[in-house]
């Protein structure tokens, strides 16, 4: 590991203009490009005191051996050099993009003497008009499948044209009237060529000439009574439209903007791209990136932009690109947007309107995206066991932790706190053996306290199992999912230890289950802690963490334990809570279900025309007898009415408060 301050410039060697840098390792290769507006104070941040930088930028820092850096006059041209270096080196410490040129457009080559339409992947070859890209290729297909019937253009490849134009006979679109049979002379090179840029034309976005001069030619056969080319027609305009349909309508006017969303966790992120062109969804794309090196949301957007647009010019920049947060500073990117295009390109937040609503619907693509991802990564058998041998062998254990248990406290502002324990077992959640946990033992909030009640009553439950001295007392009982029991009417237990305890938190929390366990004898489960800030991993009694290397499926199935028992207690705690808020003085009533509840405040309009009721106006209610009546009106009665409403915006009290 190099030491920074080894290879750190002389003060004032470094220009105060804007350029870009890069890092280099003891075998001279580039691990990380950036760019700055000031080299100057960019570069100095990095050599500071190592305690102080981020994870990821301390083991960039550590692992090289050199910096070096080019200055130019603009941020823009810095932001051009960075893209080129970061394409030509691939540092390794830089956020990478996968699965860029892996998606499907529909592409018609203008270049060639008879255009060919056809679905295409990679990088975009001059001469070729682009529609796209797309998700899946078979929506390519669909869509020039319907529209060949009105735009007859070839879409066969060169071996097959050749051979019919040697034997003097079309393929079978030729004879099905999908393709304008160039290759046998059907339609002169230029008669095709019309038809090929009339194809682009709609799929550009330019349909409603189209389909008003059909209609115009539908309306003209009907009048001079030639039915059958009228139906022609009309199936054609119907072609038409389901093409259409296949790129729903999103916005009002004709706009060409691409929406651009992220989601991310500490880890990862997951980027999606809607390309609108004519008002319409025309494509869809989406990767996933390691987040390498410490990047906020506005970063990852200027990245991706760089990915989408650093080999594009002209209308391939659309006006307008949406994001859900801005670069900074903003003005140099869209200067080079601009430059990248040819004119004015926007770059904004979507605030509100139809652009706002897709947007939304681009994130949760994006969460989906990611959430798949995660998904994809944990169900692989080899990816697990990698985990959990990282796991044991950062922590130090003799084993792989085939069971892992975390917990993880919830509460609002110190109120209805509870806790969750979550299992994973060979790496995969085990939600039968998920339990629920409400704090008994004090009041108000106190993290490290609850957690220390928890995994003590957690194993104080083992050990009674492990000792099979009967049935649990009432003091330890614990709320479960599902109930207290089982299937077969026994209590269930905590029968099975687990190798591992992961806690959500840092130091303090891991002394306190620490605490929890010895104080019980238990001396074969390990503990660990995982803290949300820096995912540093935490053991008792160390006074630094281990920190695991942020490529490490041990790591990534450290978080994702924590970040279910998160979930499974937050759930748990919202659902306490919403019950807590509904709770009603005829709750109280013994012996008063669900159903006569409902009958008494539909039959008196509100649980204030209730409390001023007498005992004969209750026993009017259906279902409602003079015992149970006055049962209601004696809980009513000693219950204190609820404070009354105020305006706060009058300062005036709601007398009708509970009507």
């Amino acid at each position: 590991m190099a030491d920074p301050s080894s290879y750190r410039p002389k003060p004032g060697q470094i220009p105060d203009s804007p350029g870009v840098y890069r890092f280099r390792d003891e075998h001279g290769r580039v691990i990380y490009v950036g760019k700055a507006k000031s080299l100057r104070q960019r570069l100095s941040s990095y050599f500071q005191d190592l305690a102080g930088l981020h994870p990821r930028t301390r083991t960039m820092v550590t692992t090289a051996s050199s910096v070096e850096w080019t200055v130019v006059s603009t941020e823009v041209e810095a932001l051009q050099l960075e893209y080129s270096w970061i394409k030509e080196y691939d540092p390794r410490f830089n956020v990478k993009y996968r699965d860029d040129k892996s998606y499907p457009s529909l592409a018609v080559t203008l270049g060639e003497e008879f255009p060919r339409v056809q679905v295409m992947r990679g990088p975009k070859k001059k001469g070729v008009r682009y529609f796209g890209p797309y998700a899946h290729a078979w929506a390519i297909r669909e869509t020039v499948d319907l529209m060949l019937r009105v735009f007859p253009v070839r879409t066969c490849s060169a071996g097959v044209f050749k051979r019919s134009a040697q034997i003097g006979r079309p393929c079978l679109l030729g004879y099905i009237g999908k393709c304008s049979a160039p290759c046998v002379g059907r339609v002169s090179p230029e008669e095709h060529r019309e038809l090929a840029e009339e194809f682009c034309d709609f799929m550009a976005g330019r349909t409603g000439a189209y389909i008003r001069r059909l209609e115009r030619q539908m309306h003209e056969a009907a009048e001079e009574m030639e039915y059958e080319r009228a139906a022609r027609l009309r199936d054609d305009i119907e072609a038409l439209k389901r093409a259409m349909e296949k790129n729903a309508v999103v916005l009002a006017d004709a706009t060409d903007a691409d929406l651009i969303a992220v989601a991310e966790d500490e880890l990862e992120a997951a980027v999606q791209i809607f390309h609108v062109r004519g008002g319409r969804v025309r494509g869809q794309r989406g990767w996933v990136t390691d987040k390498v090196e410490a990047v906020d949301t506005a970063g990852l957007v200027e990245h991706a932009l760089q990915q989408l647009y650093g080999e594009e010019r002209g209308d391939a920049v659309p006006k307008e690109v949406l994001v859900p947060a801005l670069p900074e500073p903003v003005d140099p990117v869209q200067q080079w947007l601009s430059d990248r295009r040819g004119a004015r390109v926007d770059l904004r937040i979507p605030q509100r309107g139809d652009k706002k609503d897709l947007m939304a619907t681009v994130q949760r693509n994006a969460q989906q995206a990611l959430v798949l991802h995660k998904t994809k990564r944990a169900s692989d058998l080899t990816t697990r066991s990698r985990a959990l041998e990282e796991i044991a062998e950062a922590l130090g254990l003799d084993s792989a932790p085939l069971r892992i248990e975390c917990f993880d406290i919830s509460h609002l502002q110190g109120q209805d706190v509870v806790a969750s324990m979550v299992v994973f077992e060979d790496g995969l959640p085990r939600k039968s053996e998920y339990r629920r946990f409400q704090i008994k033992t004090f009041e108000g909030q106190d993290d490290v306290r609850s957690m220390h009640e928890v995994v003590g009553r957690r194993f104080r439950r083992y050990l009674q199992e492990k000792q099979k001295e009967g049935e649990w007392s009432e003091e330890n009982s614990v709320e479960v999912e599902g109930g207290r029991l089982d299937d077969d009417g026994r209590p269930r237990r905590f029968a099975y230890p687990p190798q591992l305890v992961v806690v959500d938190g840092g130091a303090p929390q891991v002394a306190a289950a620490g605490r929890a366990l010895a104080e019980l004898g238990v001396t074969d489960v390990a503990v660990c802690g995982l803290a949300k800030r820096l995912e540093e991993v935490w053991l008792p009694g160390e006074d630094d963490p281990v920190i695991l290397p942020r490529t490490s499926e041990g790591l990534y199935l450290l978080q994702r334990v924590r970040d279910e028992a998160h979930r499974f207690a937050i759930t748990y705690q919202r659902g306490k809570r919403a019950r807590t808020m509904k709770a009603s003085p005829l709750d109280t009533v013994p012996g008063l279900g669900q159903t006569r509840k409902q009958a008494l405040l539909k039959h008196f309009g509100s649980l204030k025309r209730l409390r001023a009721a007498t005992v004969e106006q209750i026993c009017e209610t259906p279902g409602i007898g003079r015992k149970t009546a006055e049962t209601v009106a004696a809980a009513l009665a000693a219950a204190a009415p609820p404070a009354p409403a105020v305006n706060m915006a009058t300062g005036e009290i709601m007398d009708d408060a509970e009507e």
